[in-house]
């Protein structure tokens, strides 16, 4: 049995599975092939098709696997790996919409180079690598290489490999419901810095329930952000005399746009 995981990378990578069912047509793939697509859309009368299973079933059918054929998400290739199988891995491309960026062509690189994994840069040769894969003889991983350690270190700490929506989606959440509350406060005529105080002690509130742990130095960050978003709030409505609500709402959004380029922990 042939077992495909695409990880839970928040992006299709449709194009893997359509090699693969290429090349069950073509006769090239006679084994079972079960696929763990996550995110994926896809349908194939070729393969069985789940979007995910808990992780100890993973573990099992990682077990049953003689090959395993994944994207190059550090995760996933490790724990195929754990299980000593025989892995070809290959790297989601951001010219197709499949990541942000290009980081996984060289974890993909860097495991092959090491003699891990069987790389497959170029999806239009699966038939060789799966050839190539028959004869392999993957070497015992070991995670002692130092450089190697940094490559996974610096790829697991790197923020830009999901979306930036779900990247920085609580501090989104907690913008709308400052925005929310101020807004049902200003109804019953409070004063707009009383208001704007208690909305904004509501907020942290929120992001420490969801336990959001990218600022740097918590205190410092959130007097910064009560100077910014009060002096804000005094220029806009008090000087500008633009409509509170909307001023509100232009805070937030700048708020938002700060935290995203600024604040997170590089």
């Amino acid at each position: 049995m042939i077992l495909v995981t695409l990880g839970t990378q928040d992006k299709s990578f449709v194009r893997l599975l359509q090699a693969i069912d290429k090349e069950i047509e073509k006769g090239n793939i006679k084994d079972k092939v079960l696929v763990q697509a996550g995110y994926t859309k896809y349908k194939s009368k070729n393969m069985e098709i789940f979007k995910s299973v808990s992780s100890d079933r993973l573990e099992e059918l990682m077990e049953e696997a003689s090959l395993i054929i994944t994207h190059g998400g550090v995760g996933s290739i490790l724990t195929a790996l754990k299980h000593h199988k025989k892995v070809i891995a290959t790297p989601r491309l951001s010219k197709y919409n499949e990541h942000t960026n290009d980081h996984q062509k060289q974890i993909v690189e860097e495991f092959g180079r090491l003699g891990y994994i069987i790389p497959l840069k170029d999806l239009t040769k699966l038939d060789k690598i799966l050839e190539k894969s028959k004869t392999f003889k993957p070497k015992d991983f070991k995670s002692n290489n130092e450089n190697f350690k940094e490559l996974i270190t610096s790829y697991i700490e790197e923020s830009n490999h999901t979306s930036w929506f779900n990247r920085d989606k609580f501090v989104i959440l907690s913008a709308l419901l400052n925005i929310f509350i101020f807004y049902l406060l200003n109804l019953t005529n409070m004063n707009i810095y009383l208001n704007f105080t208690i909305c904004y002690l509501l907020s942290c509130l929120f992001m420490s329930l969801f336990k959001v742990k990218r600022i740097s130095n918590i205190v410092t960050t959130v007097i910064c952000f009560y100077l910014i978003e009060g002096l804000s709030l005094l220029l806009l409505v008090d000087n500008l005399n633009i409509d509170v609500i909307l001023s509100k709402i232009l805070i937030n959004i700048l708020v938002v746009i700060i935290y995203h380029f600024l604040v997170r922990e590089k």
